[in-house]
């Protein structure tokens, strides 16, 4: 009979020892395996003690019960008086429901947690073997395996040993099963086995001796003939025998899996052999090894098989792992390595993933095997095959600083702590943070977290996380600042040439000149040095991440130079997070956006404000401008402060651009390439039309005083009326007038000439700001017509005289500056001959395509590639525009939607009429985007117009890197460019030739 008020108090001292469901637990301490220890308060205090108390009771009740009957009260009793049995086998029961499935399973094998003698303590390779030297099949190696697993996870769970000596213990028990299964395939073809020579060399974590619970063994192997066996056959009998090695390890059976056995590091990889010759691995690495394989091999190290041969590989490889920074592409590949691919994460998984999400083990580990291959050349001290005493001694070489290598010690260590705990739970391969509370409060016991296990778990995870993130690039540039600034007396510090190795290493082309500027920039005990010794290694990383880390280094220190003294500047690069990153990102993209900068250093602010970037109204530029050209004294004057606004504003529009192009830590780069295209097209547009109507309003000024004798406006065409205007474009108009009342026509056009005439000298005076180019070539009669007409005169010479290409040439007519009622009158003048009605006759259309097929072969420039030119090439922007433009004339008066001057907009409108398909659409606006982008990022990368790709392999990374290709990709890129428009030249020879 219970007594009252005796559940009630079990139940609660159950709950204050850590039990979620009591009410379960009372059950099970009901069990009558248990009656002789259930009340015992040693048995509850231990339970309370463990990761899982509830997980450890259900284990202990199972495990019991799988005792024979004289068996039972062994366990029981030696689980009451030895305290060393006690904490080893309820920790493991309470932190791993697979190793509780094992003991269920062979209810014996707790008798291997009983001992405590010093080398169950810290057994070694030889214990392993001797715990394997039974097993003659796969299934009683799994056992085997089960149980020497077992006791390394109670040294662990107990604190007996810590993660790095767990790890190193994991990979001395793999490799004595790697031993074991290759001695149970040789006992099964004998054969094979006396006709080769196999050496099993293992790699990443099993050949750094830091192994996890559950991972794939990474493994190369190396055959050769014994005496008197021909090579071929011996090669084929060593792949037989590797062969069944892998399947004995990791084909799953009765007692499940033990892990895969990955032989993908091999040469040539999966397509490759998977036993070589010796000889055949260092032809294949000396010849075809990429450098990702080399650091790879940093790790290699023999573990099984034949002794003599393993050794023989280790020692040739070794020499061609410390030589892999010399090699050619070493600083491209490195670019490449350094990029993190979460791209293959599940976005869900991003925030839980320990290995590869942002501040996880991976980057501790490229960090340090990067850091590695650089300096281990000349400095042996840094050839270990283990992580953290790798990251030991190039803290110890200077390499490293102390502190930081400190810190990233805690963090991994901690990190690894929770990718081991996460696994022994399940036996399972997984590198994510669990999301269920259960789970995370096991994980954050298991961890020593025990008052508020899940909140303080995710609490350290994100401050240790937060220190590999912070510290991933300080690790690369801490000790160059260290190396020139000198200020820490007796810090070992890198030597000038370790120090330009390093920097060569992450793609700087001229270390011994970056270092000047480092120097220039870090030395010194002044504040401004200061707060540049803590920006500087985030830029560099920054920096080294772009096409060209030597200018953005060059560029920064000139910017840095020009407000170092003003207060605003390192503050604002300090404090707002995303400035520094923005203005790293500007400087290195190419020359137009820093030489802009250059001019008016203080646009530097705009970098740090969130709405910085986006670009300003037509309106709100036009009021800016009008208001400065209204306060100067004379039209000079007028004329610089507008160009000055344009010149700020086509910073702004750039900086915004290449931003969202390469996309920042914090914010993904723009994944639609149509919307930067329309963004930087407006902006320009509206930039160009607001300082044109400023030199407009500076020009009537200075003679005329507020009114011209004749009303005035500016007609855009082409790419500027079509609000598309690139960064190089210049700015094609038509100029109109009209007579005032009473004025003399000759007066009013000697007016009209004259404010065109001091327009053009205001726009090209020679100033530090970029010139501003108007063309009015596509006026009537071209270059040998008037430059200004009225607008009767219009109506005249288009009613008598236009040609079809004059009408398209309207098209893109936009009124931009002036009278607006005037603009608005031209339009209504020409809309019957852009959008004639019942559409183009068959002779026109036929005049459109001869006129396009001799542009084709009269305008393309000699010896350029057609497959590659943006306007005049096959498939650009010309082929799109004049397919689009001729849909317009032929169909606009019926289909109101393609009124318009817009590309993008027409060809849309198309699509909505049912004039062209929906997939032949989408490969014109592929095209005629990427064509347009590729001008763009021409001009922003050489600062000077053009219609093909750069030839420069430095600029043409950096075209690239703006469209989103990785280094070492521009052959994709090209590759990309000629499919698109390829496929775009089909549609135009349907839609405009009639194909």
């Amino acid at each position: 009979m219970t007594v009252p008020g005796r559940r009630s108090s079990t139940f609660i001292r159950l709950l204050r020892s850590g039990f979620t469901d009591p009410s379960a637990a009372a059950r099970l301490l009901e069990s009558p395996v248990l009656a002789s220890v259930r009340t015992d308060p040693v048995l509850l205090d231990a339970l309370g003690g463990t990761a899982d108390p509830d997980l450890a009771l259900l284990g202990l009740v199972r495990l019991a019960e799988a005792q024979q009957p004289e068996e039972l009260p062994v366990l029981l009793d030696t689980l009451l008086s030895a305290k060393p049995l006690r904490d080893r086998l309820l920790g493991v029961l309470g932190a791993s429901e697979a190793l509780a499935d094992h003991l269920a399973r062979h209810p014996r094998d707790w008798h291997t947690l009983v001992t405590y003698e010093a080398a169950d303590l810290h057994p070694g390779l030889a214990e392993f073997e001797r715990g394997l030297a039974d097993a003659h099949d796969p299934v009683a190696l799994r056992i085997a395996y089960r149980r020497c697993l077992l006791s390394i996870a109670a040294r662990d769970v107990c604190g007996t040993i810590d993660v790095a000596e767990t790890a190193a213990e994991l990979a001395d028990l793999a490799t004595a099963t790697l031993r074991a299964a290759l001695r149970i395939a040789s006992a099964a073809a004998p054969e094979d086995a006396a006709a080769c020579r196999l050496a099993v060399i293992a790699m990443g974590k099993c050949g750094g001796n830091e192994l996890n619970y559950v991972s794939d063994v990474d493994v190369i192997f190396v055959g050769d003939a014994t005496r008197g066996t021909d090579e071929g056959k011996a090669v084929q009998a060593a792949t037989r025998l590797a062969s069944h090695l892998m399947r004995i390890c990791s084909e799953t059976t009765v007692e499940g899996t033990i892990w895969p056995v990955d032989a993908n590091l091999r040469p040539e990889g999966r397509n490759g052999p998977l036993v070589r010759t010796l000889a055949s691995h260092l032809a294949y690495y000396q010849r075809w090894a990429k450098t990702w394989e080399f650091q790879a091999l940093l790790k290699a190290r023999a573990v099984a098989g034949d002794p003599e041969l393993g050794a023989q590989y280790i020692e040739a490889i070794t020499p061609l792992v410390w030589q892999a920074a010399e090699r050619e592409n070493f600083v491209a590949d490195v670019q490449k390595m350094r990029r993190r691919v979460v791209d293959n994460i599940p976005a869900a998984q991003v925030e839980r993933e320990l290995k590869l999400g942002p501040g996880g083990l991976r980057d501790v580990e490229f960090a340090v095997q990067l850091l590695q291959l650089v300096h281990g050349r000349s400095d042996a001290t840094l050839h270990s095959r283990t992580t953290l005493d790798a990251l030991h001694a190039l803290a110890a070489g200077g390499y490293v600083g102390r502190a930081d290598a400190a810190q990233l010690h805690d963090a991994y260590c901690f990190l690894r702590a929770m990718e081991h705990r996460i696994q022994l739970y399940r036996l399972r391969r997984t590198h994510l943070v669990p999301e269920d509370e259960n789970d995370l409060r096991r994980l954050g016991r298991s961890m020593g977290l025990r008052t508020e296990p899940v909140a303080e778990l995710g609490k350290a995870w994100r401050r240790h996380a937060s220190v590999v993130r912070r510290l991933h690039e300080k690790l690369f540039y801490r000790p160059l600042l260290d190396a020139v600034a000198q200020l820490t007396p007796g810090e070992t510090r890198l030597s000038p040439r370790a120090a330009g190795q390093r920097l060569e290493a992450l793609g700087y082309a001229d270390p011994s000149t970056a270092l000047r500027h480092l120097e220039a920039l870090a030395s010194g005990v002044s504040r401004k040095a200061a707060i540049q010794r803590t920006l500087l290694p985030v830029m560099l990383g920054w920096f080294a991440d772009s096409a060209d880390p030597d200018a953005g280094l060059l560029n920064f220190r000139k910017v840095s130079d020009a407000l170092g003294r003003t207060p605003w500047y390192l503050r604002l690069l300090r404090d707002e997070g995303a400035a520094a990153e923005n203005l790293a990102r500007v400087l290195s993209a190419g020359r137009l956006a820093p030489d802009l900068l250059m001019r008016a250093p203080e646009a530097v602010a705009l970098l740090g404000d969130p709405e910085g970037l986006q670009p300003r109204t037509h309106e709100a530029l036009e009021q800016e401008v009008l208001a400065a050209v209204g306060r100067a004294e004379d039209p000079e004057t007028a004329v610089t402060a507008a160009r000055g606004v344009r010149r700020r504003e086509l910073f702004r529009t750039a900086a915004g651009d290449i931003i969202a192009s390469y996309g920042t830590e914090d914010s993904p780069a723009e994944t639609d390439p149509g919307a930067l295209v329309d963004r930087v097209g407006r902006a320009v547009s509206d930039l160009t039309a607001a300082t044109i109507g400023g030199a407009l309003r500076a020009a009537v000024r200075s003679h005329w005083g507020d009114t011209l004798p004749t009303r005035f406006a500016v007609i855009g065409v082409g790419r500027f009326g079509g609000r598309e205007l690139g960064y190089g474009s210049d700015a094609d108009v038509l100029f109109v007038h009209e007579p005032r009342e009473g004025v003399d026509e000759q007066e009013a056009a000697k007016a009209a000439q004259a404010v065109i005439a001091e327009m053009r000298r205001l726009l090209q005076l020679p100033t530090a700001d970029p010139p501003l180019l108007i063309d009015a070539d596509l006026r009537p009669e071209g270059r040998s017509g008037p430059l200004v007409r009225t607008l009767a005169s219009y109506a005249a010479y288009y009613r008598r005289w236009s040609l079809t290409w004059e009408s398209q040439a309207l098209l893109r007519a936009e009124p931009v500056a002036g009278d607006a009622e005037l603009g608005a009158r031209f339009i209504e003048l020409i809309d019957p001959l852009r959008y004639p009605a019942e559409g183009l006759g068959d002779n026109a259309v036929r005049e459109i395509r001869r006129l396009k097929a001799r542009m084709e072969t009269e305008r393309m420039p000699r010896g350029a590639d057609p497959t590659l030119h943006t306007k005049l090439g096959r498939g650009g922007l010309s082929d799109v525009e004049w397919t689009v433009q001729l849909m317009q004339m032929r169909h606009a008066w019926d289909e109101p939607g393609l009124r318009t001057t817009r590309t993008r907009e027409a060809l849309a409108a198309a699509h909505a009429a049912g004039l062209i398909p929906a997939d032949e659409a989408q490969i014109l606006d592929e095209a005629w985007v990427l064509a347009t982008r590729v001008r763009n990022a021409v001009m922003l990368v050489r600062g000077r117009a053009g219609d093909t790709f750069p030839s420069e392999a430095r600029e043409l990374a950096a075209v690239g890197r703006y469209l989103g290709y990785a280094e070492g990709t521009v052959g994709d890129m090209l590759d990309d460019y000629r499919r698109t428009t390829r496929r775009a030249r089909a549609v135009v020879d349907d839609l405009f030739y009639g194909s």
